[in-house]
């Protein structure tokens, strides 16, 4: 049977503004253990207890991740950001195509375009500028499963702490997450960190990317 403590941690972890009240200290515990105990249908005065000192735990545990979260900001601090616009990501059946794929990325090179390839278990994703749209039709034809237009490439190039500091990816995602931002495909290499997002969302983006 769940317990009244683990029913406290589990309710405090899916709601971000308590705990974004918990961090700064500026919450009142005996209202929070009132709301708690009515959400969560419960009103036995032990259990208004148990979740009272629950939460006081739970804000010493948060006071640590405020910590991290200090050392993932100061590696945030010191990235730049790389934007690029018209931006397409094109969804390819795999069967029969690994030359082909090869062979486009040669040639985009070539031009010292933008282009990077993920392999699926089934599907390849390509990602490129747009203006390249025409050859992938003309290559791959009807084994495209799906095109996507209007999208922009956010590269984060972070400082080499970003190895040894646990949770800079994670924070990153949780900022999209937060601003109600789709990543429509997204990928990393070493220190660099990217995003395909729609053009439309740029502006809320760079919000929270001035770090």
């Amino acid at each position: 049977m769940t317990t009244t403590t683990e029913l406290t941690k589990k309710y405090l972890s899916e709601h971000p503004s308590i705990l974004d009240c918990l961090k700064k200290g500026i919450i009142n515990y005996s209202k929070l253990s009132r709301k708690i105990a009515k959400d969560l249908d419960i009103d036995k005065k032990t259990s208004m207890e148990a979740i009272l000192i629950a939460c006081r735990r739970y804000e010493q545990k948060i006071k640590d991740e405020t910590i991290l979260e200090d050392k993932i900001l100061n590696v945030l601090k010191k990235s730049e950001l790389e934007i690029k616009n018209k931006i397409i990501v094109c969804i390819v059946e795999k069967a029969g195509y690994y030359s082909k794929v090869i062979e486009l990325e040669k040639k985009i090179r070539k031009d010292t375009d933008t282009f990077y390839a993920i392999e699926g278990s089934k599907v390849f994703t390509i990602i490129t500028s747009e203006k390249h749209l025409g050859n992938l039709k003309l290559i791959f034809g009807k084994n495209i499963i799906k095109i996507s237009e209007n999208l922009v490439m956010i590269t984060i190039k972070s400082p080499k702490e970003m190895e040894d500091t646990p949770g800079v990816v994670a924070y990153i995602y949780s900022q999209f997450a937060r601003s109600g931002i789709n990543i429509v495909e997204t990928m990393s290499c070493w220190v660099d960190t990217i995003f395909v997002i729609s053009e439309d969302d740029i502006p809320t983006v760079m919000k929270f990317l001035k770090f």
